[in-house]
This record gives structure tokens, sequence and C-alpha cells, in this order.
């Protein structure tokens, strides 16, 4: 490399000059002096890159402005590296040689040491046909060769992905009915303890795989180990299983959206029927009510069964198409266009749903509402389901396993806190979930009062035709004046049913009366697309200027269902791009219109049925085994100790030991648990969905056909199968470890190196294995100056790491300058 500086140029600089001036001018001397590479003048050089790892540039044969006849005789150019690690850099320091440290050091002695340059990071990826490219991480790079890998703008807009990506529409839907059913508050504590175990651990890991290897799913998978490739791509499957009908949803809330600029909503009231001089209610609206006709019969206009499949719902499809075109429109550039709307469809919904719960606790009856939800029903918390479905919740809510969290870390600086944003993401998510049970509960606490007002009219008016038929009038308390049926209140209609119960005994059921509760209204579980587009729809035709609550909330729905998109689908695109470099724009349109044309499927009149089987079939057990397999790539086969000493060179700290015992042993095993009982109830559970039938307008639960079954039952093998296949192509050496078609990714702090093997080594090669220029040709410069890898796939190893995340200098040991 270089010897000592000399005293004129070691401590006094150049001043006025910056740091690459005197790096030049350097160079240029020593060049001179020791006939190492003719420089002639300073435009001249062909790159000068500063990083991590130092200066690394490569001279020119001749001058910009200079004829290629004036230097005939000048030998190819030859690198120059001048290293010096950044003095407060959080990465392990390796043991340089004293002089060239020494030489080195006090030629930039006068180098800020707090340079964000310093801080930058780069791949250098080699084409398949042996052309070097270099792109920076971080920051583009300064010749037409190097291409820029993509980078958040800040860290609030990385952030607001990740938030995005994990705040979906099951954190609206989901988790309330969970903890109506699973015991109302008490339902809070398994899951805060799970979310402790299982939720924040494995989003930490993922997040830090993506950020420590800075790959997709398919690449981070593949470095780990090569036979366990196939969890990237099976992310990849599940992830456009999923995408598929999710975005259908968004299709839905597009559609409620569009109706909502109306006064009243169209699915206020039921519809009339005019039929000469005779007008009736529709039968299938007046048999179940306004907003779940509307919801089945003008929204979906639905089929009886999954197997009369109707044709196309032409409303839903251009939704649908209006959905697609707008992931698309976000996904085409990447982070740079998906980053940008995450500032809306992320912040957005904490708008309303702020909004909403504001308005609701004005409404009467919303606090019987929270107190409901509240109310902890303590012998539900210690029954195994409960404590499995909050184990799900768990999992699904922050999107582990889907290869978006990985996808998003992937563009993170390397030295991100990135426990910070596990820990502060996950409980924003859990925080998330409280709101939106606030807000439903609520809500539906409003609508179970206007219910039971309903009720109590409806059964007082049954009270008065039966006087003196059948009810005596001396059983109807003095106080309360029946005759004005509005007067009644709930109170006075259940003291005055008890009074009756208790005279007319067992006659007492004959009589018709309901009860007219609000907890038994309360009590009625709702969930999903029931609780989105008929209980909350219902109870927002009551809100005073409900078409605006209409639009806030379905533009809320769209802008869940978006964040959760971008990420779906960027679990798709970065990992794909990685591997097979493709343009970013070709596949994201490719994928889109593939998706869209697949999608049509679930837009026909049996499309709703179609939805139900994705998404009972298509994501759970395939994620489950997923991330149990991420989980053991990383504490079992590449180690959780070598693991440990990334983490603490990516985050300048030791994380909790704790993450030690929760990675190799106490999540392994929970989610091993987990996976068994959910198996155990699919089984036991056999294969149905909820049909609508029109006739009795009703929800009837019919189990699939044969054909159906065997749907299922694919579903599940497909998302999984590229496990098993990839660990047989390696295990078998059907597809080599090392050269497996697409070229072997070896990884090195701050670099990223292809190999791609060629008849002649490159000079910057020959100087690694202690060869001069003159013994081996020399190629156009730009490659690597790191230890490339041997043709054998056997990867030089440093101390921590697979391969190492120290830097790797050239290694020439006792090698006399001349020879370079």
């Amino acid at each position: 490399m270089l010897r000592s500086t000399p005293s004129s140029a070691r401590t006094k600089g150049f001043p006025g000059w910056s740091p690459k001036h005197r790096v030049y001018s350097f160079m240029k001397r020593r060049a001179a002096s020791d006939n190492v590479c003719p420089v002639y003048a300073l435009p001249q050089f062909h790159s000068l890159r500063k990083g991590r790892l130092g200066y690394l540039f490569f001279p020119r044969t001749f001058g910009d402005d200079e004829e290629p006849a004036k230097h005939k005789d000048v030998p190819p150019p030859c690198p120059f590296l001048l290293y010096q690690m950044p003095k407060n850099s959080k990465a392990v320091k390796r043991e340089l040689d004293d002089d060239v440290t020494e030489s080195v050091k006090d030629l930039l002695s006068n180098e800020d040491a707090c340079d964000d340059s310093f801080k930058k990071t780069a791949l250098i990826v080699n084409n398949h046909d042996g052309e070097g490219k270099e792109c920076d991480v971080e920051e583009g790079g300064e010749d037409g060769e190097e291409e820029e890998r993509p980078a958040w703008n800040s860290k609030l807009q990385y952030i607001l992905a990740q938030v995005g990506f994990s705040v979906g529409l099951g954190n609206v839907w989901r988790f309330p009915y969970l903890c109506q059913k699973n015991g109302g508050g008490a339902y809070l504590v398994p899951y805060l303890i799970l979310l402790v175990l299982i939720g924040i651990p494995l989003f930490f890991l993922e997040l830090a795989v993506g950020q420590r290897i800075r790959r997709g799913s398919i690449g981070v998978w593949n470095y780990v180990s090569p036979r366990l490739g196939g969890i990237g791509f099976a992310s990849c499957v599940v992830c456009f299983f999923v995408a598929l009908y999710y975005n259908v949803i968004i299709g839905w809330s597009l559609f409620y959206f569009s109706q909502s600029f109306q006064q009243p909503l169209p699915w206020h009231e039921c519809p009339l029927i005019k039929n000469n001089s005779i007008t009736y209610v529709v039968p299938e609206c007046e048999k179940s009510s306004a907003t779940t006709y509307y919801w089945y019969r003008q929204a979906l206009d639905i089929s009886d069964s999954i197997s009369e499949g109707g044709g196309l719902n032409w409303k839903m499809s251009m939704c649908l198409l209006a959905a697609w075109s707008v992931v698309c429109l976000a996904m085409i550039k990447g982070i740079q266009s998906s980053g940008k709307v995450m500032y809306f469809s992320s912040l957005f919904p904490y708008v309303v749903l702020i909004c909403f719960l504001v308005r609701a606790l004005l409404l009467k009856g919303s606090v019987d509402g929270i107190r409901h939800m509240f109310t902890p029903k303590l012998e539900i918390m210690l029954e195994p389901k409960v404590w499995r479905e909050a184990a799900t919740q768990v999992f699904f809510a922050l999107g582990l396993g889907f290869g978006g969290v990985i996808a998003f870390s992937s563009y993170n600086k390397r030295d991100n806190n990135c426990h910070f944003d596990a820990v502060l993401v996950s409980f924003i998510n859990f925080f998330t979930s409280v709101l939106a049970t606030l807000v439903v509960f609520a809500v539906l606490g409003f609508k179970a009062n206007i219910m039971n007002a309903k009720c109590v009219t409806l059964n007082v008016n049954k009270i008065v035709a039966l006087l003196d038929n059948g009810i005596d009038r001396s059983l109807i308390p003095q106080h309360i004046n029946i005759s004005d049926v509005s007067s009644v209140s709930a109170e006075d209609y259940h003291q005055m049913t008890a009074i009756i119960q208790g005279g007319k005994e067992g006659d007492y059921i004959n009589l018709g009366l309901n009860s007219c509760s609000i907890e038994d209204e309360l009590n009625k579980a709702v969930q999903g697309t029931g609780l989105a587009f008929i209980a909350f729809t219902e109870a927002m035709t009551h809100f005073p200027a409900s078409p605006f609550w209409s639009v806030m909330f379905f533009l809320m729905l769209v802008n869940l269902g978006l964040g959760s998109m971008f990420g779906t689908i960027e679990g798709i695109l970065t990992p794909l791009i990685d591997t097979f470099k493709v343009r970013k724009e070709f596949l994201t349109v490719g994928c889109c219109v593939l998706a869209f044309s697949i999608g049509l499927l679930f837009v026909q009149r049996s499309g709703n049925y179609f939805v139900a089987m994705f998404d009972d079939y298509s994501a759970t057990l395939p994620l489950l085994i997923v991330v149990i397999l991420e989980n053991v790539a990383i504490a079992w086969v590449y180690g959780t100790d070598k693991f440990f000493e990334d983490l603490k060179d990516m985050l300048g700290f030791t994380p909790y030991r704790f993450y030690y015992y929760m990675w190799k042993y106490i999540t392994p095993i929970l989610l091993l648990v987990l996976l068994g009982s959910s198996f155990i109830q699919l089984v036991m559970t056999p294969p149905s969905y909820s049909a609508w039938i029109q006739e009795e307008a009703v929800e009837k639960t019919v189990r699939f056909p044969t054909w159906g079954i065997v749907i299922c039952t694919s579903l599940v093998a497909m998302a999984i199968m590229p496990v098993p296949v990839v660990f047989g192509l390696r295990y078998f050496n059907i597809i080599d470890d090392s050269t497996s078609g697409i070229s072997t990714i070896s990884y090195k702090k701050g670099r990223i190196i292809k190999e791609s093997t060629r008849p002649g080594e490159d000079d910057d090669t020959s100087l690694i294995h202690g060869k001069s220029p003159s013994e081996a040709p020399s190629p156009m410069p730009g490659n690597s100056i790191y230890r490339k890898q041997s043709s054998n796939g056997d990867a030089d190893t440093a101390p921590n790491g697979r391969y190492g995340i120290g830097y790797l200098m050239a290694d020439m040991p006792d090698m006399p300058e001349s020879d370079l």
C-alpha cells in the first residue's frame, strides 16, 4: 500500500485544499517517487470513493483533455487505497499494519472525524457480463456506471412505513371482536404478555436481519443458509396470495366511499317496490336490515353458494381496478414514491379514529359500550383458546413472516437502532388496537341504545294490543303511561315485564315479549366485514351529518388497507429485484396486472366466499411455519452468539440477554405450540363458509364442495412448497450452494460482492494475492478491493459474522512496497 508519509505532507496539510485535493496531491507525489503508477493531473482520476473503508481511487491512463497518443507507453491503471477508520465508528476495528495506519492517519489529520460521508456504505455488484458496478446504499455514485440503492429520506418516513404496514384492517375489525369475545379488558393481559414473548422478539429479529444483510427476504435467508433459501420464496408466495384478496377489501371500501356522498345514505332504509297501486318493502331487506341488505344485495349482489359463480360484478370490478392502479402508482418508484404516500396513509387513520372517539363519546349510550369492553371476565382468561387467539392476533398484527418488515428495514442505514424501532412500532400497534376498540365499542354502545329503544317501543305496542286480551290492566304499574308509547323508558319496560311475568307465570312465553337488554345487543359479537360494512354503517346512519362521518370512515379503511398493501407488495418486489436484477418499474406493473387479472375471481357474485377461503387457508399455517423456520435459522443455524456480535456491531451496544433466551428457547417453543393448536383446530373444523341465503335473508354455515377442499389444501401446499423444494435441490447438489444460476452473494460489512468467475483476474485481485500489476492482466478499474470468494465457494472467514462483518483489507503479509 503506502509507506510513511513525508514530513511535509504528514503534518502541515495543504491550506485551502479539501481532503480530496490533499489525497490527490499526495498520491501524485508518492506515485512519482515510487514509480507505483503514473498520475498526470488532478482531473485525471477515474473515481474517488470515500466511505468507511477510506479512499479508493483509480487514475486514468490519460487526461480528459489530452490526446491518447501522448501516453501510449502508460501501463494499465492500478488502484490505490487509503484507509482510515472513523474515530467514532461503532464497527469493530481490525488491526492494520502500523506504518500504513500511521501514514494515512497523518495524511488525513485535518479530516473531520464526524463527517457524515464516513458513515456511508456501498454495494459492489458484478453483473453477469463481468462488468463491475458499484452503487451506494445511501448516496449516489460519482461515475456513470454506479446505481443508487434506495434509502429512506428520514427516520420518520421509515417508522411511518413500518407502522402503516403493521397497523391494518385487523386492528379495527379483528381486535375489538376478540376483546369482546374473550373477556373484555381481561383479554389485554394475555395479549400484552404474548406481545413481549413473541411479538417484539420476532419483530426485532426481522428488522435486524434486514438491516444487517441489506437484502429482501430471499437474499437474507440465502445468506443465512442456502438450504433454507426457500423461506424467502415462501414469504413471497404468501404475500401474493394475501395481496390478491386484500386489495379486494380495499375495493369494497372504495365503493362505499364513493356512495357516501349522498343525503340520506343509500343504506339508511330499505328500498320500496311499487307494483301498480301497491307499495311494499323488499322482502329480503324486511327480513334482515337496511345495511345488511345493501351489503349483500346492492354491493356484492351475492349468490347463494360458492358453486354459483353468477358472472362479474362490474361495479366491484371497477373498484378493484382503481385499487390496483393506486397501489401500482404508489409502488412503481419503490420507497421514493411509496414513502411519500406514507405520510398521509399512515397518519390519516389516527386523525379519523380520534375524531370518531370524540364524537362517539358525545352520543347517548357510548359509555355503556366502553364499560362493557373494560369489564373483565377473569374466568374466560384462563381458557387455552383465549391465549391461542391472542398469540395469533399478536403474530398477524405485526406482519411477521410476510417479508415486508425485512424489505423496509433493508433500506436503513447500518447503524440505525432497530431495537428501538421494534419496541416503538410494536407498542404503537398495540395502542392503535386499543384506540380502535374504544371507538368501536363507543359507537356500538350508541347503536345498542338505539336498537334497545326500538325493541322497547315494539314490545310496548304488543302489550297495549294484549290489554284485556291476555294481560290484565292491573298488572301495569300506575306511574307508567302506557298510552304514550314514546314516553316509556327501558327501566319502565323492564319493571312492567317483570310484573307481567310474575302474574302470568307459564303463559308469559306465549306473549312473545322480548327482554330488550343493552347487554344482549353488545354481546352480539361481530367481526370483519360484518363489523365494518354492516354494524358500523348502521350506527353511522344515526349520526348527525352522517355522510361526512361515512366518508371519513371509509377513507380511513382505504388508507389502513393501502398501508398494509404497500408492505405486502414490497415483500414481493424487493426480494425478486435483489435476486433477479429486473427493472423495478416493469416488475411492479407486471405484478399488479397479474394480480388484478387473478383478482377478478373475487369480484364475481360468489367472490366473497373465495375471499373467506383465501383468508382462512392461504396465510395462517404457512406464515406460522415460515416464522418458525426464520427463528430456527437465526438461533440454531446461523448462531445466536454470532448474531449478537452482529447486533453489537450495528447498534454499538449489546442487546438485552432477554432476547438471547427468547430467540433460542422460549419463542420457538411457543410458536410450535401455536402451530400445533392451529393445525388441530384446522383439522377438527371441517372446511366451511358462511353463505347468504336470499330467500330466507339469513347467513348459514355451508361446507365447501370437494373442489373447494382441494383448493384450500392446495393454497397451504403451494405456500409451503418452496421450503422443501429449495432444501432438496441444495441438499442433493442439483443447485450448488455457491453457484446456483444466480451468482452467489457473500456479505461483507459495508459491501456485498457478487462473484463472477472469469479466466483472468483483475488487477486489484492480483494485488490481493501478492502479484504485481505486470504479473496479471488488468481490465477496466472499478472492481472490489476486498478479498474475493474463491471459485470453490469457501469464503475467507473473519472473527465475527458468517463471512466476517469487519472490514477486510487486502492481505499482503511481508510484501515489499516495490511489488505494488
